[in-house]
């Protein structure tokens, strides 16, 4: 009898899609998950005696301490918090933070660090690592560049505007330039209006307190990202969690909100809103969205959607995961997402009828008290949106996208072949390949970075514990043999954790 078991997330209603729509979550294998709590028992173990040691001065300590006078504050932090830091996350601590000295397109350079503390302080070589393979940054269509028609329209606006505006925008702040960005944003999503934003975190975080507060119910997916969570928080709405893409979850908690109402009044809620994400970037699933919005419209709930990784990485036209699945953009009436990642720039939107648009002009802190966006980003915005839509007369921007569409499908394919355990959707570029085991995280990272390709691993606290992972984000810049020199380095490193390892 094996220990393992896949799980292919396919759906009862579907009548709803055009497409056959399947991802995989297979669950850790029963060997693996008791060598991963004992992997994390033994350097929990470890680390109460290195702490033992550095209490009594046998072994050096390098954490910060509390001024001798402070000593009866209370912490900073959970000591739990603390003992994490110091004794698991520092060991594997030069996985992260890596210096970049280049464009993070394709390839990448780095700057080389060593360090002679297990971590804890970083020092540069002078060396630089020319030509590392980046399955790291969010470059789904390859526009960080700085060749080619964005880099030049950015330098002609740099020249002409400056770099800061030093104001916001219902001051001095308004440019020509963003007023044709938001336009050229709303045509692109196919809706009335659109306004953009400097940041994407604060595009969710102080937004969603603007369109919901005391007496609305906020239904959230238990894996939205940590902006959303804030911006739920911040609105002081009621907010309950629903399973991972799970419409009976969701249904049971709109039936029950209709049903019951406001705790204690038992008056009916203000607003419900549904909040979910186009690609969950954690877990490289989709959203189910043509079943989200029939329940959305059949309890009479708003719902917002966050495109900050399926904007331009998804759908035949790169029009994200609306386009993806072939609906109306009028069925979703919030639309946020990001231009950080398809797009190479910075900021984000939020998008609709022309009437929740105006009405976030004037109630949104972020359109109210954050200064306008940089002029070199939003031509950068302009630039890439056009190329995409084709309006700059070539097919570059469709090309990219069918290019990481075709660079999705080969890469998921060749994992999947090699018994690697990937989760998520066929179509999602951001695919996460499980390593489970702690030790392997930084072991991984480092490995792969001695051959000359950069990866982001990830563990405990931002995954389950034992469903530590490597995230490769695939790009249209990356070339088959990129793509191939990368499996082909994994088959060396890695034994693939498959059905028949655990048979």
């Amino acid at each position: 009898q094996s220990w393992f078991k896949t799980v292919y997330a396919t759906s009862p209603h579907d009548s709803l899609y055009s497409r056959p729509f399947i991802e995989s979550f297979e669950e850790t294998p029963m060997l693996v998950a008791v060598l991963t709590y004992m992997g994390y028992g033994i350097l929990t173990i470890f680390g109460y005696f290195r702490d033992y040691l550095r209490h009594w001065k046998i072994e050096k300590c390098y954490i910060a301490t509390e001024k001798e006078e402070q000593k009866d504050f209370v912490p900073l932090y959970q000591d739990f918090e603390n003992f994490y830091t110091r004794n698991l996350y520092m060991r594997i601590r030069d996985n992260w933070n890596r210096p970049i000295c280049s464009v993070p397109g394709a390839k990448m350079d780095l700057l080389e660090r060593e360090s002679h503390d297990y971590n804890w302080t970083f020092k540069y070589t002078g060396r630089v690592v020319q030509d590392v393979i980046n399955l790291g940054s969010y470059n789904y269509l390859g526009f960080a560049e700085n060749t080619g028609p964005c880099a030049d329209s950015v330098a002609e606006v740099t020249m002409k505007y400056g770099v800061g505006v030093a104001s916001t925008r219902q001051e001095t702040g308004n440019l020509d330039r963003h007023e044709e960005m938001e336009k050229v944003v709303a045509r692109f999503l196919g809706v009335e209006s659109a306004m953009a934003f400097g940041m994407g975190f604060a595009t969710n975080s102080m937004n969603i307190p603007a369109l919901a507060g005391k007496g609305c119910l906020i239904l959230s997916d238990e894996l939205n990202h940590a902006s959303l969570v804030l911006g739920a928080r911040l609105s002081g709405s009621t907010i309950r969690v629903f399973k991972h893409n799970n419409m009976q979850s969701l249904e049971k908690l709109l039936s029950e909100a209709i049903v019951h109402g406001q705790p204690r009044t038992h008056r009916p809620w203000k607003k419900i809103l549904i909040v979910v994400e186009g690609i969950y970037s954690m877990e490289g699933s989709i959203v189910r969205l043509p079943e989200v919005i029939a329940l959305k419209k059949r309890y009479q709930a708003y719902l917002y959607l966050d495109e900050a990784h399926s904007i331009g990485a998804l759908g035949p036209r790169g029009r994200g995961v609306v386009d993806y699945f072939g609906l109306d953009t009028s069925d979703v009436d919030v639309m946020m997402g990001t231009f950080t990642k398809s797009f190479g720039a910075a900021g984000g939107y939020i998008a609709g009828k022309r009437e929740l648009i105006e009405y976030l002009r004037c109630n949104s802190h972020s359109a109210v008290y954050a200064t306008s966006m940089s002029p070199p980003v939003v031509e950068q915005i302009i630039t890439s949106m056009k190329c995409i839509m084709g309006e700059d007369g070539t097919t570059i921007g469709r090309d990219r996208v069918r290019q990481l569409a075709d660079n999705t499908v080969y890469f998921r394919k060749r994992l999947r072949e090699m018994g690697f355990i990937t989760y998520g959707n066929n179509d999602s570029p951001v695919v996460p390949m499980m390593l489970y085991m702690p030790a392997k995280i930084g072991a991984f990272g480092r490995e792969m970075l001695k051959r000359n390709i950069g990866v982001v691993v990830v563990g405990f606290p931002a995954t389950p514990i034992i469903e530590s992972r490597a995230r490769f984000c695939i790009s249209a810049a990356h070339t088959k043999d990129m793509l191939d020199r990368v499996t082909q380095f994994l088959k060396v490193l890695l034994k693939p954790y498959s059905a028949k390892n655990f048979s």
